[in-house]
């Protein structure tokens, strides 16, 4: 087996604000419609290495194992450390961490360098249902990208599929521990700085990655500091640790008097309009926390409803009617949820910024690790929209 990995020089920054925006395509009839690029589409009123020739030899790794269906995706997941554990994190370790305060989730994932077609190349194995939730959201939002890793066809970074000719259909010889032949599914973005291939955890296997070597940690209701001096402690000398976690946030203009056309532009216009001074981009980190854009209005737990998560008795004093539609205000409909959420956080006093900011988005969900989801989400939008 290749000893530990290219993990190691790992620089995470998941979830591109620009390719999150961009991958969504536009919001129509149904309020659900994922989240349009300002670039195009409107939005309706609602009413290398070489081919190996045959897959199926002694050791081929395609076509021989159970496949494995690939969950829907509904949420991202901000991490906020990137661990690595060059021998592989221990049982005892994760369960250590697990019991961290403040820590919302954490993922590992297993990673080796290997080599295809003679050249060297850092592999991570992941479980595709659970790990998608942590990449970019424009490749969380692409199906047929995930279906085709719980298949077993292995997959690859845009910079790593040009640099080795990767071609989608044919079938490479991957050598770890042992040799594999796979078929190359697709190419995307992964945010994941060394990281050149991905497989699922049964391939993972068979190359002899190893096992656990790094892992993900989301904890928003934690002090970065005290977050990352308690996994010092878990981890011990061998471990090395990443932060991730992020500013002015930026204020827009409203983008005219017609109609948004796209999510983007709704977002903007709905914080000028209805709350001048507040970022759109913390109504974008909203929308998306609370329901994935409309992926999924609900009703929650709670009885909280709509791409904005609004509960009924607030909605009763908050809710209205937007952007030229007459009626009742309608939770469901973006047009309304949204420029109400403004409106809502407006009056709590997230105009002004700094901690009124964080008390008004406290105000709309009573959790401090909330309020630090938003805040980050909100401050990589922020990156990519300056």
């Amino acid at each position: 087996m290749f000893g530990a990995v290219a993990v190691l020089g790992l620089a995470l920054h998941t979830g591109d604000p620009a390719q999150a925006l961009r991958s969504f395509g536009h919001l129509t009839g149904t309020p659900n419609a994922a989240l349009a690029a300002d670039s195009g589409g409107s939005m309706e009123a609602p009413t290398g290495g070489r081919p190996v020739a045959s897959a199926g030899r002694a050791g081929s790794a395609s076509g021989q194992h159970k496949t494995t269906a690939a969950s829907t995706f509904r949420q991202i997941t901000l991490p906020d450390l990137l661990i690595v554990a060059p021998a592989g994190l221990t049982p005892g370790q994760i369960a250590r961490l697990r019991t961290i305060k403040g820590l919302r989730s954490v993922i590992t994932f297993d990673g080796a360098e290997i080599t295809e077609g003679g050249h060297r190349v850092s592999v991570i194995g992941v479980n595709p249902a659970t790990f998608r939730s942590w990449v970019p959201l424009s490749t969380a939002s692409d199906q047929a990208f995930w279906t085709a890793l719980a298949s077993g066809d292995f997959v690859a970074s845009q910079t790593a599929s040009k640099s080795l000719k990767l071609t989608e259909g044919d079938s490479y010889s991957l050598d770890g521990s042992s040799a594999q032949v796979v078929k190359f599914g697709m190419a995307a973005r992964l945010d994941l700085a060394g990281v050149d291939l991905m497989v699922n955890q049964e391939i993972s296997a068979r190359l002899g990655l190893v096992h656990q070597v790094a892992a993900l940690i989301s904890a928003p209701g934690a002090g970065l500091a005290t977050l990352t001096r308690k996994v010092t402690r878990i981890l011990g000398p061998g471990g090395r640790i990443e932060q991730l976690r992020g500013g002015q946030l930026p204020v827009s203009s409203a983008s005219g008097s017609g109609r948004p056309t796209t999510y983007i532009q709704l977002f903007k216009d709905s914080a000028a309009r209805y709350c001048p001074g507040l970022s759109w981009t913390v109504l974008a980190a909203i929308g998306q926390i609370e329901s994935g854009d409309g992926a999924n209005e609900g009703p929650s737990s709670a009885g909280a409803l709509g791409p904005m998560q609004f509960l009924p008795s607030t909605w009763a004093l908050w809710g209205i009617d937007a952007f030229g539609f007459t009626g009742s205000p309608n939770v469901m409909n973006p047009y309304d949820a949204v420029p109400s959420a403004a409106r809502l956080l407006c009056a709590d006093g997230a105009a002004a910024g700094g901690k009124s900011l964080s008390h008004a988005i406290f105000d709309y969900n009573h959790a401090d690790w909330y309020v630090s989801e938003v805040l980050a989400l909100a401050g990589e939008y922020a990156a990519e929209y300056r």
